[in-house]
């Protein structure tokens, strides 16, 4: 039976009682699929009621074979040994007891028929770039994105026969992301992956796009998914147009009927008023007229009423992909005017930025290395959050930093009251105006910040940063792809061009940094901060 996953009348609510699925049937079989959709439509819930992480309400999973699941947010507990991370640790210790002489029958069950563990242990590690790390250091001592793919090469090395994956590249360096590019690209069975990485789902083999509780799919990679889409789109605008001249050629047609009908009953009861026929054939041609009138009133309401159905149906085909678009004139900085100094600058950890370095204009900076390398302390440090061991940061405009965990909100109050805290000056009208174009309208402004979905938090956030007062002219950004929806970074990225001030960002998400124009590119490598060529970006190739 060839492995797979199958859902059938598939059902899940929260808690709460917001439905997230409804009789959702689909089957993912052998190969790569990238599993896509706006943020809060249900991927990532959908990855645990297949790995057996949640319950469904009603309806089934199938899945033929083993499962192997790597959650968005992983947590491994810091004092582990690698060895026991991986999941190889008791077959492990059988094998040195084997081999220092201790031929107990326990330990050969233990260790059963695999008998080369740590040497596939050492190549899986090796082949993901952590072959430096040994099997007896503890999780304590790698980074988070080291500790990502630790939890992915444990599961390698069990052989699943499916593999799903939430959001893998979230806070892995360029170089980590290469060598999951490479295992997913290896991988022989069936991989279901969530992720905001365009080249990640440019390896898919089909995207499955899910939306409203439904999954839609489409072969080839998410390239080729994104032109089936914009033809797709452009199909389906075309035939609102159609729809919209049928739907008002209908409501004229009704109107044209309504007005010859009010003509035939005025000239009836002229007819009777004047008293020039028998009044038994004028009722009769009355009742005939009024019946005939009738026919025809309800045969252009029923078409205006197909006519309005076939528009909702075309509206409701054409996706709402609103884009942030605001007026943000007073973060300009004036070409070669100085926005940040840093002079032999010594940060916690041990990262340093020698000599002198200084931000001119509206230039954007990409900020790129290793995890770990300091580039989260370095923006702390500009920031001000952070004290730097030596040496001086001055910035000379007001600055904002967007940090990963988007702690910028206060939970507790509403998306307008949080913007109102970095804008004390403005009235309520005008933040609700402001925050308009970005997209919380109306009684979306009064929402709580903790209830917000992923995407919307980082656009209140993101809002309460670029509509504060002073405006920033100095823009700090961490890894803000993280967690984003493809619709929520195109938001971003428009937002990004309607700012006039300078910007450091920093990101491993390449394509992203392409997209929003950088001017340099600064590499924090081995505790030094130097500038790169745009060339040799991909240095992790």
């Amino acid at each position: 039976m060839p492995t797979s996953i199958t859902v059938t009348s598939l059902s899940f609510t929260w808690p709460d009682g917001s439905p997230v699925f409804e009789d959702l049937d689909v089957a993912f079989g052998p190969g790569r699929t990238g599993l896509v959709g706006v943020n809060g439509s249900g991927k990532s819930t959908l990855l645990k009621l297949i790995a057996g992480e949640l319950t469904p309400a009603d309806g089934t999973v199938r899945v033929a074979g083993e499962v192997g699941y790597l959650p968005q947010n992983v947590t491994l507990d810091t004092t582990l040994r690698v060895d026991e991370a991986l999941g190889i640790a008791d077959r492990r210790a059988a094998l040195h007891a084997i081999e220092a002489g201790d031929v107990s029958e326990a330990h050969f069950e233990t260790v059963g028929d695999d008998w080369d563990v740590e040497e596939r242990a050492l190549a899986t590690l090796g082949e993901l770039g952590l072959g430096h790390i040994g099997l007896d250091r503890t999780i304590g001592e790698v980074s988070g994105g080291e500790s990502v793919l630790l939890r992915l090469a444990a599961l390698l090395l069990r052989r699943p026969d499916v593999l799903l994956l939430d959001e893998p590249t979230n806070n892995l360096d360029l170089y980590a992301r290469r060598r999951l590019y490479a295992a997913v690209q290896a991988w022989p069975g069936v991989l279901v992956v969530v992720s905001h990485d365009r080249e990640l789902l440019d390896l898919a083999d089909q995207i499955a796009d899910l939306r409203s509780g439904e999954i839609t799919w489409y072969g080839g990679n998410y390239s080729a998914y994104e032109e089936a889409l914009e033809t797709e789109q452009e199909a389906a605008e075309r035939m609102v147009r159609v729809a919209e001249a049928d739907f008002r050629r209908q409501k004229r047609e009704l109107t044209d009927a309504q007005v010859k009908l009010a003509r035939r009953k005025r000239y009836a009861q002229k007819m009777y008023d004047t008293k020039r026929e028998p009044r038994a054939v004028m009722k009769l041609r009355s009742r005939a007229a009024q019946v005939s009138a009738g026919k025809h009133r309800i045969m252009h309401e029923e078409k205006l009423a197909e006519a309005r159905e076939r528009l909702d149906e075309a509206v409701e085909a054409v996706r709402d992909d609103d884009e942030i678009r605001v007026d943000l004139p007073f973060t300009a900085v004036p070409p070669g005017r100085t926005v940040l100094t840093l002079q032999d600058l010594g940060l916690r950890y041990g990262a340093r930025v020698k000599g002198g370095f200084e931000l001119r204009g509206p230039e954007r900076v990409a900020l790129i290395g290793r995890n770990g390398a300091g580039k989260t302390t370095l923006l702390r440090t500009v920031a001000g959050e952070l004290a730097p061991e030596a040496g001086e940061v001055t910035a000379h405009v007001p600055l904002r930093f967007l940090p990963q965990r988007l702690d910028v909100l206060d939970g507790e109050r509403t998306v307008a009251e949080n913007v109102a805290r970095f804008a004390p000056g403005a009235t309520n009208n005008r933040i609700r105006a402001r925050l308009a174009r970005f997209l919380f309208r109306g009684a979306r402004a009064d929402q709580q910040a903790a209830t917000l979905s992923g995407g919307e938090r980082f656009r209140a956030a993101l809002a309460a940063l670029m509509l504060a007062e002073p405006a920033p002219q100095l823009l700090l950004l961490d890894e803000p792809t993280n967690n984003l929806d493809m619709a929520s970074v195109r938001q971003l990225t428009t937002a990004l061009d309607s700012y006039e001030g300078a910007l450091i960002v920093a990101s491993h998400d390449l394509p992203f940094l392409e997209s929003i124009g950088i001017t340099r590119w600064l590499l924090l490598e081995e505790g030094e901060l130097r500038e790169i060529t745009p060339e040799a970006v991909g240095y992790s190739a």
